[in-house]
């Protein structure tokens, strides 16, 4: 059947063609339509179903009828011009939802960069010209001037929310619940004659026998299996042979260095391992207290096997074979010469990392890890020694991101990260306790930046539940930047090291720096002065705390 174009858009639904005159028989006329009378209409082809409003029409012009062929173009014309409108209003939308994101849009975005001139004492003895001598705005940031007080309203709320309350301490019944493989190895007692914990252990291998085939140190890092395979050379040499049974030493760290990461942990074990009675671990930084013995090589890769507390003493081999050469010495000197050999262990996760508690911990107390890794470490070693180097967190925070950040690193990327993870963190404490939302996993992989690991008070307090004060050594990565020399002697004079000669001095304090900012980190400049401001004011109330528990001013990092 045939209709026209004009009768057919104008038909409303269950009333198809009534109100065509005799557009249903094979007689229809144009001339006689009064729909379609003066007008020359092109005739459409449907079959008996409902049209539908985007549904593709196949036209074809009635045969009977004359057209004018410039009139059709420009039809034709007009359509296109349609459908181009169409897709360029998609095109439009779609740019307005994802250009605000990366700041293409004119429309600001709520987080603003630049310098704000409404508070002229935001920055610590810094005035509006100074902060102009560090950073000038381009044109895309003077209209980011207001960025301050909203941000500032989000910092009044976490701040109000901050309590420092003590943490409970599980009972020791409780820990051996939950690892009891790790008390099983781990005796309570250990030799009375060395610095270190150290014990005896049964090896029930033979010649033949591969020590460290299943460690999986070794199974999946290519870089370890070096020294694996210099182990294994010389692990038979080693063993302490008594009525036909092989024991081996075992041993676990004297000191600790804990944290934090970005705050000099590496120079300072890059210092300390040249001290002629200091031995560290295989590898630098195991993390096992913190991740490998849940299974987490990278949080991001999901789960792998636990690695087993065996894997985590076999990093100490190297040094239990030092000490156990001196425990069957039989010159006297030399086993007081010797003997004064300290294992360390630097993993910069080991004072605040505990995200995998989660997945293995299910008696949480409104939403607090039941269990901390310092509550292991006291079970097995009660007069362990550990070293922590803090930084400004502030200058932390910006160290991190540029080290760790991976495309598109800038000054107002950091800003625009950093506005993000307060809100994040914000939500948290509304809803939280801060210990709930310092240890919250799932808040510390949504907040773009590691926020949360320049809260180091909150993790000193968890850490002094469990060990004494004098257990513990802060320093600060400014001072030791400032006077290695002076750091280096509170570090030996901390572990009871015995003096050193100078040209071992010199060695130590002279050496270059270890971990600097890269060069193309440094090209990137300095933070923006806004984002300082509002991180100063973000970590104002931690740090007054740590100064108050460390009774030094000196961790308030207040510019002079």
């Amino acid at each position: 059947m045939r209709y026209c174009i004009n009768c057919c858009i104008h038909l409303l639904p269950n009333d198809l063609h009534r109100q065509c005159f005799r557009c249903r028989g094979p007689d229809h006329n144009n001339q006689k339509c009064p729909a379609c009378r003066g007008e020359n209409k092109i005739p459409l082809y449907t079959d008996s179903k409902q049209m539908k409003w985007l549904a593709v029409l196949e036209v074809r012009t009635d045969h009977c009828e004359s057209w004018n062929g410039l009139f059709c173009l420009r039809k034709g014309k007009l359509c296109s011009l349609m459908f181009g409108l169409i897709i360029m209003t998609l095109v439009m939308v779609s740019y307005m939802l994802t250009g605000a994101k990366h700041g293409l849009l004119l429309i600001p975005s709520p987080f603003h960069y630049g310098a704000f001139a409404s508070n002229p004492s935001l920055m610590d003895n810094e005035s509006l010209s100074d902060m102009k001598d560090h950073y000038q705005p381009s044109k895309m940031n003077i209209s980011y001037v207001k960025d301050y007080p909203s941000i500032k309203l989000i910092i009044d709320t976490i701040t109000s929310k901050i309590e420092f309350i003590t943490r409970q301490r599980p009972d020791l019944e409780e820990l051996r619940k939950q690892e009891p493989h790790m008390f099983s190895v781990i005796p309570n007692k250990f030799l009375p004659n060395s610095k270190n914990p150290c014990w005896y252990e049964e090896y029930r291998g033979n010649t033949t026998t591969d020590p460290y085939a299943t460690n999986s140190y070794a199974l999946y890092s290519k870089r370890f299996r070096i020294i694996f395979d210099y182990l294994r050379k010389v692990f038979w040499n080693h063993l302490y042979h008594y009525k036909d049974k092989h024991y081996r030493l075992r041993c676990l760290p004297h000191f600790y260095i804990i944290g934090q990461p970005k705050c000099g942990t590496t120079d300072l074990y890059d210092r300390l391992r040249l001290h002629p009675d200091v031995r560290f671990s295989a590898i630098k930084e195991p993390h096992w207290w913190t991740r490998k013995r849940f299974g987490i090589i990278r949080l991001r890769d999901g789960f792998h096997d636990r690695y087993p507390v065996e894997d985590y003493l076999d990093l100490f081999d190297l040094a239990a074979h030092q000490i156990q050469s001196v425990l069957q010495s039989d010159a006297g000197k030399e086993r007081g010469k010797r003997n004064n050999i300290i294992i360390g262990e630097a993993s910069a996760s080991t004072m605040w990392d505990n995200n995998a508690w989660i997945f293995f911990y299910d008696n949480s107390t409104e939403g607090e890890p039941p269990f901390l890794i310092q509550d292991f470490i006291h079970a097995f070693q009660p007069n362990a020694k550990l070293i922590i180097m803090l930084r400004d967190p502030v200058e932390r925070l910006y160290s991190d991101y540029l080290y760790f950040a991976s495309a598109n690193k800038s000054a107002e990327d950091f800003h625009e990260k950093v506005a993000e993870s307060l809100q994040l963190f914000e939500g948290c404490v509304l809803d939280y306790s801060l210990r709930a939302c310092v240890y919250n996993n799932t808040l510390n992989n949504a907040m773009p930046v590691r926020l949360q690991v320049g809260l180091y008070v909150v993790y000193l307090l968890d850490w002094l539940t469990v060990f004494n004060k004098d257990q513990i050594l802060v320093l600060r990565l400014e001072d030791h930047a400032s006077n290695m020399r002076y750091t280096m002697h509170m570090v030996f004079q901390f572990l009871d090291l015995g003096p050193l000669s100078e040209k071992q001095e010199a060695l130590i304090t002279k050496s270059p720096a270890s971990n600097t900012r890269r060069p193309e980190d440094r090209s990137l400049g300095p933070m923006l002065p806004t984002t300082k401001a509002i991180l100063r004011d973000f970590y104002r109330p931690f740090n007054t705390k740590l100064a108050q528990v460390l009774f030094d001013d000196a961790f308030l990092w207040k510019r002079t």
